[in-house]
């Protein structure tokens, strides 16, 4: 399970994160794809690297397989949990552009340096079940794309790819998008102010102090839960302006849902904990993390590194 965000500074810079939940590390890294790069896409999707990437992944046969990442033109996109709900393809279809699942967040970010132009490509896509190798099946996921104008989430089940406009800039697990988007109006009571005081008969009833407009605002793990409460931290956030606001901003708000070790069981019998909670700055191409284990907030800039090479970089 996992839960992503995106907001804006108030120069309209992006910052875009998310927490990856799960039982276990993947042994995951910051990886950097430069521009000379050379992709190898099994459907000829990719045919290059038109922005430098940098995000959250694991190399396999000398790819990146990116959990989130962003591009140096301020255009990011995540991966979260969504099974029983996508549907790939199973083989290539004529006609579209194939984009294998592993594949699909490098697609993106190195692709494009827009929302609008994502969304107008995938017009003629799909997403192929193939998995880069044996070891490393393809994960059923849906994914939130931002830049610093809007976000969108993109799924592709049994009725097709379908396109969604994020108007609350978050993302969960399963169910779809709108099921999500329709299910938030039964908190629209929920507010950061103050209520009351009201009268009952004779008696004035008064708050206990703050947070009392917050009554209902769901706190568990749940998938639902977390959309409508991070939904709420997302929009209620005072804006900021500097860099470190901002990082604070992304670090406080997804920590309202990260997931504690013990608290919430997974099918299989372990646990499920927030393994990892990274995001991007556009406004200074610098991706930020910290992990369960270390919640130390590290960084790594773009502009620290040579990317003219053709290698990775795996930091």
């Amino acid at each position: 399970m996992c839960t992503a965000i995106r907001f804006v500074d108030d120069s309209g810079n992006m910052y875009f994160g998310r927490n990856l939940d799960w039982s276990c590390s993947y042994g995951e890294r910051v990886v950097i794809t430069p521009v000379r790069y050379k992709p190898s896409s099994p459907f000829g999707a990719l045919t290059g690297v038109k922005h430098t990437v940098i995000g959250m992944g694991i190399v396999q046969q000398g790819a990146p397989l990116y959990f989130d990442c962003a591009n140096d033109a301020g255009l990011a996109v995540a991966g979260l949990n969504f099974p029983g709900y996508a549907q790939y393809a199973s083989n290539a279809v004529e006609g579209c552009t194939n984009i294998a699942a592993y594949e699909f967040p490098l697609w993106v970010s190195a692709s494009f340096e827009s929302v609008d132009e994502v969304e107008a490509a995938l017009v003629d896509a799909v997403i192929v079940d193939k998995p880069i190798n044996e070891k490393v099946p393809s994960s059923h996921l849906h994914w939130i794309i931002g830049d610093a104008t809007r976000s969108i989430v993109v799924e592709q089940t049994a009725e097709g790819m379908q396109v969604f406009h994020d108007r609350f800039d978050v993302l969960t697990n399963q169910p779809g998008f709108m099921w999500h988007a329709e299910n938030i109006r039964n908190y629209i009571n929920v507010s950061p102010e103050v209520p009351g005081p009201s009268m009952w008969r004779s008696a004035e009833l008064t708050v206990y102090g703050s947070g009392g407009g917050m009554r209902g605002l769901p706190g568990d793990y749940y998938s639902p839960s977390r959309f409508v409460r991070v939904a709420y931290l997302n929009a209620h956030y005072p804006q900021k302006n500097t860099e470190e606001e901002n990082v604070s901003r992304l670090f406080h708000t997804l920590g309202g849902v990260a997931m504690i070790d013990g608290a919430a069981r997974m099918t299989g019998g372990d646990f499920e904990r927030t393994i990892f909670t990274g995001g991007m700055s556009c406004r200074t191409n610098t991706y930020y993390y910290a992990t369960y284990d270390d919640p130390t907030i590290r960084s790594v800039a773009l502009g620290d590194y040579d990317l003219s090479d053709m290698d990775l970089i795996v930091v």
